[in-house]
């Protein structure tokens, strides 16, 4: 039995889920989420909680278990509380800021990188070298924050680029010293 897949998920008073037709519905102050439940995977909804189970020890549904448990929970906490990423850019004249709906990145390449915010994501700055990821999809926030960093990957001389919040960068020596 899968040791993530046996728990149960607990479901806040404000949630509301709905299974039909496969597809479970999760409804929440912030938003609402639909994942396609995995085949051989069983959902039973009760008053606070929703438990799965597995119809058989197939290889393929004993995987789908502890990860269609842990999207349902993400889907749980992503309507009630939501997600965040904060991204830190460090670097001489390297900065964000927010037109409308695109983020504008100057990050020492010749021209200003220009990000389209998709649908269902907020970026917010917190300063012009704090980047605030915030939405309901928890898979989302972190493939957009991924996308900000790979545009200028904190490189390890000097430090320079766009990090996440808490990321260690180990520095490398220079060259070696010429006697």
């Amino acid at each position: 039995m899968s040791r993530i897949g046996k728990l149960p998920v607990d479901v806040p008073a404000s949630v509301k889920l709905s299974l039909e037709d496969g597809v479970l519905t999760v409804k929440g102050a912030k938003g609402e989420l639909k994942q396609k439940v995995s085949a051989g995977i069983n959902l039973e909804i009760k008053e606070n909680q929703v438990v799965l189970t597995r119809e058989n020890d197939n290889k393929e549904t004993r995987a789908a278990h502890g990860l269609m448990r842990q999207l349902v929970r993400n889907m749980v906490v992503g309507v009630s509380e939501g997600y965040k990423k904060v991204l830190t850019i460090i670097g001489v004249g390297y900065k964000a800021e927010m037109k409308g709906n695109t983020l504008i990145l100057s990050l020492g390449y010749a021209n200003d990188i220009e990000f389209i915010v998709p649908e269902g994501i907020k970026i917010s700055l917190e300063n012009p070298t704090k980047i605030i990821v915030e939405g309901i999809n928890k898979q989302q926030v972190g493939e957009i924050a991924a996308e900000i960093r790979s545009l200028r990957r904190p490189e390890p001389y000097k430090g320079k680029g766009v990090r996440y919040e808490n990321e260690y960068v180990r520095a490398k020596s220079g060259k070696a010293g010429r006697a």
